[in-house]
């Protein structure tokens, strides 16, 4: 299937890794040009060339710390000075630790909400005046499955994340008539560096191994199993595919069943 993204202009924050990395791996493979950001270090470049040597595609790689609004708009800037334009935004960071409710103080809430939250609507922002001048863009949220079933030990992820939602439906009518989509992609339990440590402090505190947190999640998935990232990040390049443009305000769960809602 030809999703028509040969030589669209994508930017994936986040991607240095994980689902964030996969899905710029599966925009490039579908022809768009890509910029990608993280913190840096070796990471960002590994995954830059990865994704250079698999597909062929041009790959901008710019160190952001997306905690930091003038960098999580500097990504964004850079980007369209560099390319000329910006299709495709998928905003993404790592989640907030997993602690519990009286273990959270000011600082780490205000941490959670910039990491997730504020860098979405500031790079929302940065990206929007673009694509309303062309008429054209695609803007995906990449939270959790969380933000439709709150998991235990997740209290600060399942916060936030659940902002970015009401402001993704919210923003998805303001620009629906200029032929941009506003949706969010939910990822369920996916085997990632992320989910591999999250199994590690759970496993810590239930005083049992990652191995049999692991099994637990995958004996209440229907499916059986954990996801890949790549399952995840054909979504994502559906979304901002030409096909999907009459998806928009939706929020979308890639979780083997592991949600049990009806909506």
């Amino acid at each position: 299937m030809d999703l028509k993204l040969k030589d669209r202009v994508a930017l994936v924050a986040g991607a240095s890794q994980g689902l964030g990395r996969a899905a710029a791996l599966q925009l490039a493979k579908e022809g768009a040009k890509v910029a990608i950001c993280s913190r840096g270090g070796p990471n960002l470049s590994e995954a830059a060339e990865l994704i250079e040597k698999e597909t062929g595609r041009e790959v901008l790689a710019v160190p952001a710390d997306l905690t930091d609004a003038e960098q999580a708009r500097g990504f964004v800037r850079k980007s369209v000075d560099h390319y000329g334009t910006v299709d495709i935004l998928v905003n993404n960071a790592g989640g907030p630790p997993s602690v519990s409710f009286e273990e959270i103080d000011d600082d780490l809430w205000h941490l959670g909400f910039r990491l997730n939250l504020m860098s979405t609507i500031v790079m929302t922002r940065e990206a929007v005046h673009v694509m309303k001048a062309k008429r054209w863009g695609r803007i995906i949220n990449m939270t959790s499955i969380a933000v439709k079933q709150p998991i235990d030990g997740l209290i600060l992820s399942n916060t936030v994340r659940s902002g970015v939602i009401g402001f993704a439906k919210s923003l998805s009518n303001e620009l629906a008539p200029f032929n941009i989509t506003v949706n969010s992609v939910c990822p369920g339990y996916t085997l990632t560096d992320r989910v591999r440590n999250l199994s590690k402090v759970l496993a810590e505190k239930q005083k049992t191994t990652p191995e049999a947190v692991i099994k637990k999640w995958e004996s209440e998935i229907p499916m059986g199993r954990l996801g890949r990232a790549e399952e995840f990040a054909t979504l994502v390049a559906y979304l901002a595919s030409e096909g999907a443009g009459y998806i928009t305000g939706a929020a979308v769960q890639v979780d083997g069943g592991w949600y049990k809602g009806v909506m």
